[in-house]
């Protein structure tokens, strides 16, 4: 077999492997839906009253979805260090496979899961009132763009998971910089209001972008108390969303790699 269609398969078979774990064990793909709904009622309805209603729910749906997605990385986190706490990633280690297939197998299982967790969210959306307001060509590029952002995303979870000691050390780590790069955003309010420094770090962070790239080919309009975003990276949302997700897979999955191979020769 070719060196490619061996590494294709051995990943199919990796990814597999890892979906097969999520059936037998079905709270963990509840733990990837549930968590948005709360956010989408959360907001919606407890702070979307006072941050513009209906309109704001529109607005609101495309920073949810970016959030989910980068927030599903845990998973690949998780699912990593406790391959290797298990000893499972030195079973592997023996077997004929390449070492890339074995991460590119469980980012590829973890993107399925982020298109099951925006599937529940856009069904959630509509009864919340969102809508698609441009074309299915632009909604289906806002999507493509959403799921780059949530592979590229995952890469990072796995560098996280390889370089943690413990699957309890993963969980924490997963969470200590999501939290603050989801939240120094414009995923749920206008970047604008931020003070200075925050502001910056916002109009530049790849969330702010792929939630406004989002907004723009749905055509969700924002509320009208909120401040219009301005300069490059707004101006250029849906290119800049791109590039970040290109940018964070050219270096996260070379170190991730590199980390595999350091942990899979002890």
């Amino acid at each position: 077999m070719q060196p490619r269609a061996r590494f294709i398969r051995d990943s199919a078979i990796v990814a597999h492997r890892n979906l097969l774990t999520i059936v037998r064990v079905p709270t963990l793909l509840v733990t990837a839906t549930v968590q948005p709904l709360m956010f989408v009622f959360l907001f919606a309805y407890i702070f979307g009253a006072s941050l513009g209603g209906d309109q704001y729910r529109e607005f609101l749906l495309a920073g949810i979805f970016t959030q989910t997605v980068a927030f599903n990385a845990a998973f690949t986190t998780v699912g990593l260090a406790g391959d290797l706490q298990k000893g499972i990633i030195d079973r592997m280690r023996t077997l004929p496979m390449s070492r890339l297939a074995v991460l590119m197998g469980r980012t590829l299982s973890d993107l399925v899961v982020s298109i099951v967790s925006l599937g529940v969210m856009v069904v959630c959306g509509y009864i919340v009132g969102w809508r698609i307001n441009g074309s299915i060509a632009d909604a289906a590029l806002a999507f493509a763009i959403i799921l780059l952002f949530a592979f590229a995303m995952s890469w990072v979870g796995a560098l996280t998971g390889l370089i943690s000691p413990t699957v309890e050390v993963a969980q924490s780590a997963g969470l200590i910089w999501m939290f603050p790069l989801s939240f120094i955003s414009s995923a749920f309010i206008s970047a604008q209001t931020l003070p200075g420094p925050l502001r910056t770090i916002a109009e530049w962070n790849p969330i702010t972008a792929v939630s406004a790239a989002g907004r723009k080919l749905f055509e969700n309009d924002s509320p009208p108390s909120f401040a219009p975003a301005t300069g490059w990276p707004a101006d250029n949302c849906i290119l800049y969303a791109v590039l970040c997700s290109l940018a964070i897979l050219a270096i996260a999955m070379p170190a991730a790699l590199l980390q595999y191979r350091k942990v899979a020769s002890h």
